[in-house]
């Protein structure tokens, strides 16, 4: 990638354009019986000029917890310096009435209702980016709890479903930028009888058959730069280090930092 700063009668700063992904932490799925799923973490991706000799901060949201009886939490937002993505909203809890999901980068689903309206899935690109972070959460419905919305670019919002049918959740994003094919911030099914898939980086929690959902995923940040540039000078957080494709790639599973 090109050097994007220049110099003036040879002063820097130098500016390199690096590539990177940001994944919050996945909402929790609902719990009580007929829930939503929690949203999928909020998925930002693009190019940012950093300015060699600087240091960057990295967050890594948490996901969210589940709901034991109520309606799930959301994650916890993920950064990388000045781009930061929003936790995915938890599911609503399952009640007569039903509850809303909670709005995020991507939106938890609604709950289910004994004939008591249509809980809303919650609102994704929470706060608002562009492009989108995140999309809508499923409604709730009669006996149904709305799937947890895709992460940006993973579809529109998740279908609604019936108890024993849950409402499917958004289908998340893939990004090959640590080199690798890898599926991200997928939304959680709505109320399921069946085990919790393995969640990959800010995927939403199902819905719990019972009382308890089930957490979000935790989330993840990757960088990549051309390696004809110099390695980071120094690195925080134990993040994975590796070239490939012709670049020098950075990812974190834990908050740190990186100099460049």
């Amino acid at each position: 990638m090109p050097i994007l700063g220049s110099t003036s009668a040879g002063r820097y700063p130098r500016t390199i354009s690096i590539e990177y992904l940001v994944v919050a932490g996945g909402g929790g799925g609902g719990g009580n019986g007929g829930p939503g799923g929690g949203g999928g973490g909020g998925y930002r991706t693009g190019t940012l000029g950093v300015v060699v000799g600087s240091t960057s901060t990295i967050t890594i949201g948490g996901g969210g917890a589940r709901g034991v009886d109520a309606s799930g939490s959301n994650g916890g937002a993920s950064v990388f310096g000045s781009i930061s993505s929003a936790g995915g909203g938890g599911g609503g809890r399952g009640t007569d009435a039903g509850l809303a999901g909670n709005s995020g980068g991507s939106g938890g689903g609604g709950g289910w209702t004994n004939g008591g309206g249509v809980p809303a899935g919650g609102a994704g690109n929470t706060p608002s980016t562009s492009p989108s972070q995140g999309n809508n959460g499923g409604s709730g419905g009669i006996n149904a709890g709305g799937g947890g919305g895709g992460a940006g670019g993973g579809g529109g919002a998740a279908a609604l479903g019936g108890f024993g049918s849950p409402g499917g959740g958004g289908a998340g994003s893939e990004s090959s930028i640590t080199g690798t094919a890898v599926t991200r911030a997928r939304g959680g099914n709505g109320s399921t009888s069946s085990s919790n898939r393995a969640a990959n980086s800010g995927d939403g929690g199902y819905g719990g058959p019972g009382a308890p959902g089930y957490v979000g995923g935790s989330g993840f940040v990757a960088i990549r730069y051309s390696d004809t540039l110099p390695a980071a000078t120094s690195t925080t957080g134990s993040p994975s280090i590796s070239t490939a494709g012709g670049y020098r790639i950075y990812a974190w599973n834990g908050s740190g930092s990186i100099t460049i």
